[in-house]
């Protein structure tokens, strides 16, 4: 039944005129579930009929990361520093469950922090705004851009459990000498993290946050929780100011653009306020959580952009804004009609494609990818919706038949592509 559905899927032939030529190709990171369905889909019904393009592969599934010993996320890694454009589906990142489920000799990590280390860049996410989507935040008429850091903090740092009245210290170790600080005396059971920065990261961060807000022409906002990580916080505050006045003060004056640092509790209350139009730069797990939550007052996290952009700018991963959509999977493996929304996977062919036209110098690459995302956003605006989009354009009380597949919705997509193109 499984091979079946793909095989249907994939057989529908699109007409097309001369395709598209690409000289350069880019790496293609295929993933798990639902996305991974979604991206055979595109890919197939909405690029190769139109675009003649190599495809440097790497399947990154998770049977097939535990069959490599993972060897193939290290591998897809390199070859994105190669081709400088990644296009990755997304990939579980496996619990207990998961190790007992697929059977895994061990609890492999997601590609995706591999990939950031080795890009040694910055994160941004952007949410895809169509007019007849009625946003959860109705002031938000301009798009959010949220800027992560990806480097230490939370995710690069080191968590263990105490198991039993113990102390805790901290030693901090220059050459010959050492210096030690007691953290905590715990009397039973608890936990512990050791989390960690360097200035060079903060220092590239800062740079890229402030390049891609002169490029969008948006202000820029810096939110921590300085008045608490007094030293912490401290040094990304002094290292945003110092970047920002050695480099991009005069570019932010000719360009009429602002830049302010903001307490992070206060930010996020003067954004659910704000009309969006601005760029906010926040630490690892502050932009883990609040893209998210701007992702969804936005209307959905299909809508979503997500690309990790190293910090010369020269490279780029794109990737969907969500993960593999394991329950909407289950009920596609039974033969069950799914309403997957496909826009960030859609976006994440087209961010790509356009970068890899910005570095071949291939206006019509640029081009058709720009009209794959209007025709997206014209499907959308027209009333063809997933169901997720459902409730934000009919109410809450929506109908069955006023929503798509997934299949049908790509295929609107690609009606509406083919007349354009």
């Amino acid at each position: 039944m499984f091979k079946t559905q793909i095989v249907k899927l994939l057989s529908r032939k699109y007409a097309t005129k001369t395709k598209i030529a690409v000289s350069k190709p880019i790496v293609e990171i295929d993933g798990d579930e639902m996305t991974k369905i979604i991206f055979a889909e595109i890919k197939n019904k909405l690029i190769l009929p139109f675009v003649e393009l190599g495809r440097d592969y790497y399947d990154c599934s998770l049977p097939n990361r535990n069959a490599t010993k993972n060897q193939v996320s290290k591998d897809a890694a390199e070859a994105i520093l190669r081709h400088n454009v990644g296009i990755k589906c997304s990939t579980i990142t496996p619990d207990e469950e998961r190790v007992k489920e697929f059977n895994l000799t061990q609890m492999w990590p997601s590609p995706n922090g591999m990939i950031r280390n080795a890009l040694n860049g910055t994160q941004f996410r952007e949410s895809i705004i169509c007019r007849n989507v009625n946003k959860y935040v109705r002031g938000w008429t301009k798009p959010i851009i949220m800027g992560r850091h990806t480097f230490g903090d939370q995710y690069g740092g080191k968590d263990l459990t105490i198991e039993k009245p113990s102390k805790i210290y901290l030693t901090v170790k220059t050459g010959d000498h050492e210096e030690k600080f007691e953290i905590f005396d715990y009397k039973n059971r608890g936990v512990a993290m050791v989390t960690f920065n360097t200035e060079d990261s903060i220092r590239n961060f800062a740079t890229s946050c402030f390049r891609m807000a002169l490029e969008r022409q948006f202000p820029v906002y810096f939110a921590t929780k300085s008045t608490l990580l007094k030293q912490y916080d401290k040094l990304f505050n002094d290292v945003f100011l110092e970047v920002y006045e050695k480099n991009f003060k005069s570019k932010f004056a000719q360009a009429n653009l602002t830049f302010e640092l903001r307490l992070i509790d206060d930010m996020a209350a003067q954004a659910m306020k704000s009309s969006g139009g601005f760029l906010w730069a926040l630490k690892s797990y502050d932009g883990d959580v609040l893209s998210d939550v701007v992702g969804q007052g936005f209307g959905s996290m299909g809508l979503m952009i997500h690309s990790l952009i190293s910090h010369d700018g020269r490279t780029i991963m794109t990737e969907p804004a969500h993960g593999t959509v394991t329950r909407h999977f289950r009920e596609y493996q039974k033969g069950v009609k799914v309403s997957t929304n496909p826009i960030s996977s859609i976006f994440a062919w087209t961010r790509g494609l356009q970068h890899r036209a910005k570095l071949d110098n291939n206006p019509d690459l640029g081009s058709f990818a720009q009209t794959l995302e209007k025709s997206t956003i014209s499907t959308v605006e027209e009333g063809l919706v997933t169901k997720d989009l459902a409730p934000c354009v009919f109410g809450t009380e929506f109908r069955e038949d006023q929503y798509l597949g997934t299949s049908e919705f790509i295929d609107k997509v690609a009606q509406k592509l083919g007349k354009l193109v």
